[in-house]
């Protein structure tokens, strides 16, 4: 995402209307804050997603960003009434601008030059299956399951990427059981086929997560930035191709000033002072 920006000012925290965010000294918490339906997502939740995580990409402020639910769970997908019943009035070229937009989303979420910690707590399901699913970690507590419910509305399970990403993750053979059948997967199997990178005590997740953003927000920022975007860009590479890749993101993160910082600090035999340059 370019640092590069056009007349449009930017959005203030508190001007979020379909969700909450907090930034403390490079780490950003985007919480989904609609509890009473479980965290449902509107069309206003995910244009604001798309578009804050557009923000906060270009501003390079943020080094590390948790994604949380309020309330019960950490969110029951798409809302029943506002998506489902209002897209079954639209024409088919509205109907490819949403899904187009929830793609975005998802896009977003994976193409972000920061690591992205979801909390998860209670249901996620659907397209909040599918979020968790983007970010780069997942840490859960006992009481999140997984629900990947598009076929149980009568759509394809491969919405908003998950049929790129969830086999990616977890195997073919596990995306397409959780894809076809939508079944819930419960915290406990969701470690361990792969889906939770890590699962807490109950009610840790919240705590947690941020301490793995903190960790991370205080590290070498821009070597974890490009560690993303290759895990992302060599999904698809022939192995000559990613070492390639290698090659040359190496070589300029070794003009980097990061890189000399671990050599002056382990010489001194003191922490490095990581810049994120």
């Amino acid at each position: 995402m370019s640092p590069f920006t056009g007349s449009a000012p930017r959005t203030e925290a508190a001007s979020w209307r379909h969700l909450r965010l907090a930034v403390d000294d490079g780490v950003a918490t985007v919480t989904l804050a609609r509890p009473a339906k479980l965290n449902a997502l509107t069309f206003g939740a995910y244009a604001d997603l798309r578009d804050l995580l557009a923000q906060l990409s270009r501003e390079r402020a943020v080094r590390a960003l948790v994604l949380a639910g309020e309330g019960r769970g950490f969110c029951s997908g798409g809302d029943v009434d506002d998506i489902i019943g209002a897209t079954l009035a639209m024409d088919t070229a509205q109907l490819l601008d949403f899904n187009r937009m929830t793609g975005q989303v998802v896009r977003a979420l994976r193409e972000a030059p920061f690591p992205v910690v979801a909390a998860l707590h209670g249901v996620a399901a659907g397209a909040g299956a599918v979020l968790a699913l983007a970010a780069d970690f997942r840490i859960a507590d006992p009481s999140a399951r997984f629900a990947f419910l598009f076929t149980k509305v009568g759509l394809s399970g491969g919405d908003m990427g998950a049929a790129y990403l969830l086999p990616r993750v977890v195997g073919l053979g596990h995306a397409t059981r959780l894809l076809m059948l939508g079944e819930p997967v419960h915290a406990a199997e969701a470690e361990r086929i792969g889906l939770v990178s890590e699962l807490t005590g109950e009610g840790g997740a919240d705590a947690r997560a941020a301490a793995l953003a903190r960790h991370l927000a205080d590290g070498p920022a821009l070597a974890y930035a490009q560690t993303k975007a290759l895990l992302t860009a060599e999904l698809d590479m022939p192995l000559a191709a990613a070492v390639e890749l290698d090659a040359a993101t190496q070589a300029l993160l070794m003009n980097g000033r990061d890189y000399a910082e671990f050599h002056a600090a382990f010489t001194a035999k003191r922490p490095p002072e990581w810049q994120g340059r």
